[in-house]
């Protein structure tokens, strides 16, 4: 393995606003050597999240900020290259929470194995991931809808909110997603088979939500916050 060289994205600056590709440097580094317990994954998928925003902002936040010149963080499918863990065997699937680059050594007790016979690898970034049981977890332990409730959910066709909406569904509640312009709206009730779907963007947003729940809301699932949540 000591031929492998690791391509990765590095924060070279916090942007200010959206981000742009002067944010970040490409960088080609020598792979470390693996110590006791570390696992080399050779990473064939990245999941790129709304949280990774204010991980590039220096602002007091839940979790530390990217250092300038640092690794962009981020979860990883890969597959195992070599192991100095018990657990792991060259060929094994995984999953990772490292960052964006090509190759990562980590401790494997950091890691999930993942069995590809039982659905899509990538399947762990999404429905099988964080978003899925963020969805999962949201709705059904903290949100406990019941058949018949109005359910609102925002950002509907994001992969926590699409989640959430068909979830709904299979609990018997009537689904009102909210997405930003009409091809999403067309995409939640043609694919996600919501009862209604607002565009946020809608001058009359407010009367439009109105009208979609007339018995009022049991269940709002909040992803994004600002005017809408007001």
């Amino acid at each position: 393995m000591s031929a492998l060289t690791n391509q990765r994205f590095v924060l070279a600056s916090r942007p200010v606003g959206a981000p742009t590709a002067e944010n970040f440097r490409l960088e080609e580094v020598a792979i470390p050597t693996l110590g006791n317990n570390d696992v080399l994954i050779e990473n064939h998928h990245l999941s790129i999240d709304p949280y990774m925003r204010g991980r590039m902002s220096d602002a007091k936040s839940y979790a530390e900020p990217v250092a300038i010149d640092g690794l962009m963080v981020g979860a990883t499918v890969g597959k195992v290259l070599e192991s100095n863990h018990a657990d792991y065997q060259a060929g094994d699937w995984v999953l990772a929470y490292k960052g964006w680059e090509t190759h990562s050594v980590v401790d494997g007790d950091t890691l999930l194995k993942l069995n590809p016979d039982l659905a899509p690898v990538s399947y762990a970034l999404g429905i099988l991931g964080m978003p899925g049981f963020t969805a999962y977890m949201g709705l059904l332990d903290i949100g406990q809808p019941k058949e018949g409730d109005t359910l609102v959910v925002a950002a509907a066709t994001g992969p926590v909110g699409a989640t959430v909406a068909q979830i709904g569904k299979l609990k018997g509640c009537r689904v009102v997603a909210i997405a930003g312009g009409e091809e999403k709206c067309q995409y939640a009730r043609e694919h996600l088979s919501v009862d209604a779907c607002i565009d946020h963007k809608a001058d009359n947003f407010a009367e439009q939500l109105a009208d979609a729940c007339p018995q009022g809301i049991d269940v709002y699932f909040e992803n994004v916050g600002g005017k809408v949540f007001d």
